[in-house]
């Protein structure tokens, strides 16, 4: 157990911890997630030896998330789950035999608060912040189910402009796995507005197994999808404003397809079995 775990990480976190819960329409069709929402760390974890510096950095959390999945959700009165832990601590997004869970080296930085962390230590963060996420996420997904209507899943990121020396182009990016139905209008759409220059499946990949929306999404037959928005776009309130506009908008529209709320069963061809 590394010398920056917490004194106390033998007992069940309080879920206030993990995560904030926001109400909305249960039957509105739409449930909007935060993965990297905040970079905050209980004070026993020393900010895991690194300084306040690398904590403002993208690899502590998305960038200007948080405020924007906040705003987005108030406008559109959906549900929305984000966590309030720093992915340093252990990444939400990931599976939980993932080698990337508890990162030791993140974009160049060591994280020495990491480094000794061993069985006991990776078990006690994952029943303390990751799986009260996700157990939240599931019980959200249950409640709408039970007002009538399967939600789509909508999950919110941000990436930063350079990454080990390139200069990545795109403005945002729409992640995604074997369903279109969400990804692909959110595509079209973005890319309809002026100027905007949007990624299929960049800068990362939406095909990564045991993430969120693999897990919630994919392995539920819910729609879903992720963006990826530029994190210097996002990092102060005018933009956010701007992209939750131009998200609320762009959302109404698509959620007024009635194919978003029928689960579909995922199999090795293109004809999966959809379900009403």
């Amino acid at each position: 157990m590394t010398e920056f775990a917490a004194a106390r990480s033998d007992q069940p976190g309080a879920p206030e911890e993990a995560l904030i819960s926001l109400d909305g329409d249960l039957a509105g069709g739409l449930l909007i997630l935060c993965d990297h929402a905040t970079r905050k760390m209980p004070a026993e974890y020393a900010d895991l030896g690194l300084p306040e510096e690398e904590l403002q950095r993208h690899i502590a959390y998305d960038i200007g998330v948080g405020p924007l999945a906040e705003e987005l959700a108030e406008r559109l009165g959906a549900p929305a789950i984000l966590t309030q832990f720093s992915r340093l601590l252990i990444d939400p997004n990931r599976g939980e035999d993932d080698p990337t869970l508890i990162m030791r080296i993140s974009d160049g930085t060591l994280v020495p608060g990491n480094r000794g962390v061993d069985a006991g230590e990776r078990e006690r963060r994952l029943e303390r912040f990751y799986r009260p996420y996700h157990r939240r996420i599931t019980a959200t997904i249950e409640a709408m189910i039970a007002a009538g209507r399967p939600p789509a899943i909508f999950s919110i990121h941000s990436f930063t402009p350079d990454w080990k020396g390139m200069r990545r182009p795109w403005h945002a990016g729409v992640l995604w796995d074997k369903d279109p139905r969400l990804a692909q209008p959110l595509l079209e759409l973005l890319r309809e507005e002026h100027g905007l220059r949007v990624g299929d499946n960049e800068p990362y990949t939406g095909a990564l197994s045991g993430d969120t929306l693999n897990k919630h999404g994919t392995a539920r037959g819910l729609a879903h999808a992720l963006i990826e928005v530029r994190n210097d776009l996002i990092a102060h309130p005018p933009g956010i404003a701007e992209w939750a506009e131009r998200l609320e908008a762009i959302l109404r529209q698509v959620l007024q397809d009635e194919a978003l709320y029928k689960t579909r069963q995922y199999g090795s061809h293109a004809d999966d079995v959809v379900k009403g």
